[in-house]
Parts: C-alpha cells; sequence; structure tokens
C-alpha cells in the first residue's frame, strides 16, 4: 500500500476545505487522525454559530471534549498559537485560527506521527473557510432582514401607516414611487428572481418588489405612475414580464396615489383574474363605479357607529391585541380568509380568536356573508380610526339598509350589476351569483343549489369573473360588492 504523504494530505485538505466546506475537512481530518477533531473557541459563552462545523468528527452535534475546550482557553491567557497538552492517555494538540477560535484534535496515545504537521497544514485553509461561510451566513440573514423590511413596508401601507413606510423604504432603497400603478406578477417560484431583475432593468431600479406574503406565486411590484408609458391597452412592462414565461400573469392597478395602496392592490388582483383568460396574459383594471365614492356620504356616520366599539376597545393586558390591530386583523381576514395567517405572521387559532372578538365588539357574525360585507364597506368608509373613534355608536346612527337605499347607491347597484344580464353575459349568470351569494359565497352548497357539479359551478363563476372584470373565486373577491349591490337593489325594488 503507497505510503500517504505530507503533500498528498495538504492537497486533500485544500480540496476539501474548497469543495465541501469546514464540516466536510473536520470529518475528515477526525478520521485520518483517528480522534476527535473539530474548532472550539476560547471563550466558553461565545455564540456557538460564530465558528461554523465547530463540533464536527466523530462526535458531531455533541459538546468539545473538556480537554480541548481547556486547552483553547489556556492558549488564549498565555497568548500563545499553538499548543500540546498531555492527559491520562491522550494527547490534546491545538492551532490558533483567528478571532478566539482553536482549531483542536483530541488523540489517543500514541497518536499518529504527523499529526502535528497535518493540523499545522489545515489550519489556515481551515480559517479560510469559516470566514467565507460565516460571511455568507451574515450574508443570507442580511438578505432575510432585508425582505422582512420590505414586507413590513408593504404591511405599513395596506394599514396605513404611510409615514412609517417611506422612513424605512428610504433606508432600504428605492424611495416609495408616489403616484403609482400595482401590479401583481403571478409566476412559477422559480421564475421570481428573473421577473424582479427584468423589472428593475425595465423602470431604471425604481420599482418597489414585494414577494406576496400571502400567495407565494405572486411578486407585488409598485411602479412610478410615469414609467413605462401605459395606455388601456398598451403596457410594455406588463407585455415584457409576460414574455419571460408562458405560464406568467399580469394584473394592473389604476394610477392612485400611494396612501390608496390598499385600493391598486385590489384593482391589480382583480385585473390578475381578467389576465390569466386572456391570450396576452396581462390586464389593467377596468374602470367602473366606485362603492366607496358612493356611499361616502350616505354611510359615512353608520360605517363610524358600527366600528366605534372596535376603535374605542382597549385590551385587558398588553401583549392583548387593541382596536387597531384587531382592525387590521379583521380587514385581512375578509380579504384573505384563513390566509390571512400568513399576511398577519399568526397563528390559525389566533385568528380565530381575534375574529371572535370582533365579532363580540360589533354584535356580528361573520359566518355569514351579509355581515362581512357589511364589515368590508364599513372599514372602506373608515380609513384609520375612522369617524366616532372612542366614542359609542350615536343612537341616530342609520342601519346598512338606510344606507343602501340612498338614490346614489341605487344607481351604483344597478351599475355594477348591469353586465350580469348584458348581451356578452353567460346564460343565467344573473341566477348563478344570486344563488352563489345567497350560500354565503360557499361553491358546494351552491353548486347543489343551481344542480350542477361544483367543478361546473366553479366554471360558471370563471366565466363571470371575465365578464366583470373582478375577482370572484380568490380573495380578496368581489363577492362582498356584489352582495351589496343586490341588496340595494331589492330594497329599491
Amino acid at each position: 500500500m503507497r505510503r500517504v504523504s505530507r503533500s498528498d494530505d495538504v492537497l486533500k485538505v485544500h480540496r476539501l476545505a474548497h469543495g465541501g466546506g469546514s464540516a466536510a475537512l473536520l470529518e475528515w481530518l477526525a478520521a485520518r487522525l483517528g480522534g476527535w477533531t473539530g474548532v472550539v473557541h476560547a471563550d466558553p459563552g461565545a455564540e456557538p454559530a460564530s465558528a461554523a462545523g465547530a463540533v464536527a468528527g466523530r462526535e458531531q452535534g455533541q459538546r468539545p471534549p473538556e480537554a480541548a475546550v481547556h486547552g483553547a482557553a489556556e492558549m488564549a491567557a498565555r497568548g500563545v498559537r499553538s499548543a500540546v497538552l498531555h492527559g491520562a492517555g491522550s494527547a490534546t494538540l491545538l492551532f490558533a485560527l483567528d478571532t478566539g477560535r482553536t482549531l483542536a484534535a483530541v488523540l489517543p496515545l500514541p497518536h499518529p506521527p504527523d499529526a502535528a504537521a497535518l493540523l499545522a497544514d489545515a489550519a489556515v485553509p481551515l480559517a479560510l473557510v469559516l470566514r467565507a461561510e460565516e460571511a455568507e451566513r451574515r450574508e443570507g440573514r442580511a438578505a432575510i432582514a432585508e425582505a422582512r423590511a420590505r414586507e413590513a413596508v408593504l404591511r405599513l401601507l395596506m394599514n396605513g401607516g404611510l409615514a412609517a413606510a417611506h422612513q424605512i423604504a428610504e433606508a432600504l432603497r428605492p424611495s416609495l414611487p408616489d403616484p403609482i400603478r400595482l401590479y401583481v406578477a403571478e409566476c412559477r417560484t422559480g421564475r421570481r428572481a428573473e421577473v424582479t431583475r427584468l423589472c428593475q432593468e425595465l423602470t431604471g431600479g425604481r420599482a418597489w418588489i414585494v414577494p406576496c406574503p400571502v400567495y407565494v406565486r405572486h411578486l407585488i411590484i409598485l411602479v412610478p405612475a410615469d414609467a413605462p408609458a401605459v395606455s388601456a391597452d398598451h403596457d410594455p412592462l406588463a407585455g415584457a414580464l409576460t414574455a419571460v414565461a408562458p405560464d406568467c400573469a399580469v394584473g394592473v392597478s389604476g394610477e392612485l396615489a400611494l396612501s390608496q395602496a390598499p385600493t391598486a392592490y385590489t384593482q391589480a388582483f382583480h385585473a390578475l383574474a381578467v389576465a390569466r383568460g386572456r391570450g396576452e396574459r396581462h390586464a389593467r383594471f377596468g374602470p367602473g363605479p366606485e362603492l366607496a365614492l358612493a356611499a361616502h356620504e350616505a354611510g359615512a356616520d353608520w360605517a363610524g357607529a358600527l366600528l366605534a366599539p372596535l376603535h374605542a376597545y382597549e385590551p385587558r393586558r398588553p401583549q392583548d391585541p387593541g382596536g387597531q390591530e384587531l382592525r387590521a386583523t379583521a380587514h385581512a381576514w375578509l380579504n384573505f380568509g384563513s390566509h390571512a395567517t400568513r399576511l398577519l405572521r399568526v397563528h390559525r387559532n389566533t385568528l380565530s380568536a381575534r375574529i371572535r372578538l370582533v365579532e363580540a365588539l360589533l354584535g356580528l357574525d361573520l359566518a355569514r356573508l351579509g355581515d362581512q360585507a357589511a364589515l368590508s364597506l364599513a372599514l372602506r368608509l373608515t380609513p384609520g380610526a375612522g369617524r366616532g373613534s372612542g366614542t359609542a355608536a350615536p343612537a341616530a346612527a342609520p342601519g346598512l339598509d338606510a344606507v343602501l337605499r340612498d338614490p346614489r347607491l341605487t344607481e351604483w347597484a344597478r351599475s355594477h350589476l348591469s353586465r350580469l344580464t348584458g348581451p356578452d353575459a353567460p346564460a343565467g349568470a344573473r341566477a348563478t351569483v344570486r344563488t352563489w351569494l345567497a350560500h354565503d359565497a360557499r361553491l358546494v352548497p351552491a353548486a347543489a343549489a343551481l344542480g350542477v357539479s361544483v367543478p361546473g359551478a366553479r366554471k360558471r363563476l370563471a366565466r363571470i369573473e371575465v365578464l366583470l372584470e373582478r375577482s370572484l373565486l380568490q380573495s380578496p373577491s368581489v363577492r362582498y360588492d356584489l352582495w351589496l349591490a343586490h341588496r340595494a337593489e331589492e330594497l329599491a325594488e
């Protein structure tokens, strides 16, 4: 058998350091020398993560032997770069690396005669690879921190925290655009990096891009309204993004102020539902009558009165959610249902408990679509704390039916529902929607009432999505506006 030379060992050490990292190198040293080999820190209280592969070899995952820990501390105290400590039946060989780290080997006696030379040769490449791994970990932590900060900016925008969002965005760059067009790009997760790169390239680095915290296939993109030029039937950015892959689709909002980011997101999401059925795979939000505008004057007092108990709520314990946090929870739940746990980063049981508390405070049954629609409208009519915050509901506040009887709401409702009976509407579109809403927008009982299969009911609603240019089956859904429109029409009749 050929004798292994020192040059062979040095070559092996460098190959392992380059290809396998510190863990592979330490594992090989342990096997080559027949003992425990690892990296220990001179300070026993130091953070273990500061030395990658700190405990490797035959006892990987266990604490380093006491002899190695004691030897590293002695070396640091004496200011020496290498040492050999002899114990009962073993020898501990130590070589200083950097920043208080020491390469240690605890070997049974007699140990291989070339052990000291091998460890000395391994010390330099090991120190280098440890530094590289630590830099990589720091870069990974920085990337995670930036991603979470960008997500925090998105949350602040969606909950009205415009000033705080601007402050964080200024540190991360680019600055938040205002006014904006908001794009929701849907693509495979493996394509998101390519879509992000292309979007930054086409906007000159001015786009603010955040992976959607709810839908893993979605990217939310805030683009300055002035770049690139867009018309109703031409959007070069959306066209370029959909050209990345055949399964990519893009929905685009209208041009809105940054303070209207929640509205812009809803518009882009509805446009995305239309884009999926188009050959060009992108669509811009089709303008239509806005419920919040039509209902603002007639419904502001009602909305303030309905939400007053929520805005005035003070939790009994400091760690419990207050009124504003409950409001944000209700808004997220109405928009995303059970997926709101991803947006709020809470457990599903926490979400359920908060929704039950909102129900109790407001006297609503949020299992019913009608009460969901009422809460959705009230939240849209009272940005932030809203009118009536901190006060009891006024006795003279109108009810929802009184608001929906307003002639402006009647006109809005008829305009909103007109497409369901227009010349382009599929047969039975109005009846399908009415039955679906009557069963609280639940597909299974609606399909049974319509006498069709669940896939058949889903296909009918998907065709109606294209007709209305609004999302029905996926949240945020237009189902609340449809329920309110039907109710306003019933009251007018």
